[in-house]
């Protein structure tokens, strides 16, 4: 599913716009970046060759990036020393925490785990990325300034990390823009419980690339929460190497955005490797969330699942994507997606488009999709026993959702979320 097959001198004039100005913005700021000068100029050949997808690239076909491209961001200005305000609305999880304000990461605001091996001070850059397939890596990969690197030694129990992400926003005529790039690297029968949290306040673009590698027997869970400005640009991208009999348990929800995209590429490399890629997208207003996800089966008997959920209303537009490619050598794969979406206004829309690429002959997969509306007849179930329109079809919705949020094994990630979630219904019923 490669995002990069048209040349930059092709597409509108605002697709090819928006690509000079990051490309002029790089120019600017190249001699004085940190990191790898060769793996970031390779990205910036990548880029400067392919430019930014549109919605002819099937991968973009229902993601338009004209909104993000006709934006012009800046660099971002000098860290805010008082982030008091959005610290307090980070979850209240006790436990340690990498904070990065704009981008840059903030000893002040941190905790670092003694447990786990934590390196700051520049892009993570590893050897999972794809920038000459995806242009937002590539940008990623050129104009990365600040990231983490997380490890956790072979056997070692690393216990729960939060990874936080603030965006102060900027000028409203020069919005900032920042793209960290981090790795985690656990060893064989290593664990670590990963609660990545993004918010913030304004226009800003939010371009974060990350690396995960599982060595054999490693556990990982991810929890992701997107809850960034409702005028913000979330553009996300995350690569998950899986080893035998390794697993990564993930769950994102994403709530913030003007235009969010969710992008994970998980390979399968081992036997007995373990894959769940789940989300819930709970959008209004005239919110764009796209959640991607290509699943690479390489080794046999490996199982993957993938169920992502959408409630959407007002205006908002919700995508899934999901790709299963089993290889010829893996046989006995068990691959399964499912999306479903809850449309609670006659405006809100859906697109899905499972996928399954199969050379094996000896595997398991399937995938299925529905979309409706809130069933009247529960509602008018709850009402005739006296519960309100607007409490019964919240309480059908949470029902709804709860069943994505159940299966989270952490209680405190899986509290979180769920606050999450109440914290959005309130404000929409504002």
């Amino acid at each position: 599913m490669s995002a990069l097959a048209h040349p930059r001198g092709a597409g509108p004039a605002w697709l090819r716009e928006g690509a000079e100005a990051f490309l002029s913005r790089y120019a600017g700021l190249r001699a004085r970046l940190p990191g790898d000068a060769l793996r970031r100029e390779a990205g910036a050949a990548a880029f400067r060759a392919h430019g930014l997808p549109g919605v002819r690239d099937e991968a973009w076909h229902y993601t338009s990036l004209r909104a993000f491209a006709e934006t012009r961001f800046a660099e971002p200005l000098t860290p805010v020393a008082d982030c008091g305000a959005l610290m307090a609305r980070l979850p209240a999880i006790a436990a340690p925490r990498l904070v990065f304000v704009d981008g840059r990461f903030r000893d002040d605001l941190s905790v670092v785990p003694g447990q786990v091996a934590v390196r700051v001070g520049g892009p993570a850059y590893g050897a999972l990325a794809r920038p000459e397939g995806e242009p937002l890596v590539a940008l990623n990969t050129m104009l990365a300034e600040d990231g983490a690197t997380i490890e956790v030694a072979a056997g070692a129990a690393g216990g729960t990390l939060l990874l936080a992400s603030l965006g102060t926003g900027g000028p409203a005529e020069r919005p900032a823009a920042f793209h960290p790039r981090h790795a985690v690297r656990l060893a064989a029968g290593a664990s670590l419980t990963l609660i990545e949290v993004a918010i913030g306040n304004g226009a800003y673009l939010h371009n974060p690339v990350l690396e995960i590698s599982l060595g054999a027997g490693a556990r990982l869970e991810h929890l992701r929460l997107q809850d960034e400005s409702h005028a913000a640009f979330h553009l996300s991208t995350l690569y998950a190497d899986i080893a035998e009999a390794a697993t990564y348990d993930s769950f994102a929800l994403v709530l913030g955005g003007r235009l969010s995209r969710l992008d994970v590429h998980a390979r399968l490399g081992g036997p007995r490797a373990t894959a769940h890629l789940n989300a819930a997208q709970v959008l209004g207003g005239s919110q764009h969330g796209d959640f991607t996800t290509v699943v690479r089966h390489d080794a046999a008997s490996c199982a993957s699942r993938q169920t992502v959920k959408n409630v959407l209303t007002g205006r908002a537009h919700g995508v899934f994507q999901g790709k299963i490619e089993v290889a010829r050598d893996a046989q006995k794969t068990d691959g399964y997606q499912m999306s479903q979406a809850l449309l609670l206004s006659p405006d809100a829309e859906i697109n899905c488009k499972p996928q399954l690429e199969i050379f094996a002959d000896d595997v398991k997969c399937s995938h299925g999709a529905t979309v409706g509306e809130l069933d009247a007849e529960q509602i008018f179930y709850l009402r005739s026993r006296g519960i309100g329109e607007s409490t019964a079809r919240a309480m059908l919705v949470r029902a709804f959702l709860a069943e994505a949020l159940d299966p989270i094994s952490d209680d405190a990630g899986r509290a979180a979320l769920e606050a999450a979630v109440e914290d959005w219904w309130r404000r929409q019923a504002a």
